[in-house]
């Protein structure tokens, strides 16, 4: 039987680096390829291993409501403060449930393998509390070939510090667990994640394709440009 999680997808940003593309419509609005970014992510949850969508909102996030009503999403409202990506997570989970999570960032275009199908399959609950989507640092796009992690022949992940390793794509699976010691009510996931590498449950799995950021002006031509060289996501 196949295992389903929940899907946390990340929309709340202010979108900064977009420049004026983003001061009057929130960055998971913007299209590529004449799509807008949020329906991108939200066809990745059609691969079969989703059982429910949560979407955050904060920036102009009344736009990203109207878009997506009747879409089967739930929102989790950040009304008084944004809470980055771990406190945006948390104030999510009573949506979410109490198992482990997928979570996606919706500034991104793939092509290949269905990312969130990857994560799913190569999940193992006895030994992980995050497993994170990679690719080699210098076969990233628009990453300027920036190193996140180093990964062992285990799997097992560390901050690169410098070293030549992998990219994180923005894509994850995530235990809850891993947020209970934070106090602050907005926080990022940097804390929870080091911890699961201290405790040697942080894990990383390649993504079977292409991806592009698009987080800042320049990657919607540049993914744009990867969509046409490539096959779209599929779910094998």
């Amino acid at each position: 039987m196949r295992q389903t999680f929940p899907l946390m997808l990340f929309a709340a940003g202010h979108g900064t680096r977009m420049g004026a593309l983003t001061a009057n419509c929130p960055k998971p609005l913007i299209k590529v390829a004449g799509r807008s970014l949020i329906d991108h992510a939200l066809a990745l949850a059609d691969c079969g291993m989703v059982s429910k969508k949560v979407v955050n909102l904060h920036y102009l996030g009344a736009q990203l409501e109207a878009h997506l009503a009747g879409r089967g999403v739930a929102f989790s409202w950040e009304r008084g403060q944004i809470l980055d990506t771990g406190g945006g997570l948390k104030a999510a989970l009573p949506l979410l449930g109490d198992g482990p999570v997928l979570t996606l960032n919706t500034d991104a275009v793939w092509s290949g393998r269905n990312p969130l199908s990857t994560l799913a399959e190569a999940w193992d609950g006895e030994k992980m509390d995050v497993l994170f989507l990679l690719l080699p640092a210098d076969q990233a796009r628009s990453a300027s070939g920036r190193s996140d992690f180093v990964m062992d022949a285990d799997g097992r992940i560390d901050w690169a510090k410098g070293r030549s390793g992998h990219h994180y794509l923005g894509a994850q699976i995530i235990h809850p667990r891993l947020l209970n010691d934070e106090e602050n009510q907005a926080f990022s996931l940097r804390g929870p994640w080091t911890r699961a590498m201290r405790a040697g449950r942080a894990f990383g799995v390649c993504h079977r394709g292409d991806w592009c950021d698009v987080g800042h002006p320049e990657g919607i031509a540049e993914a744009e440009e990867m969509l046409r060289a490539s096959t779209w996501v599929t779910d094998v």
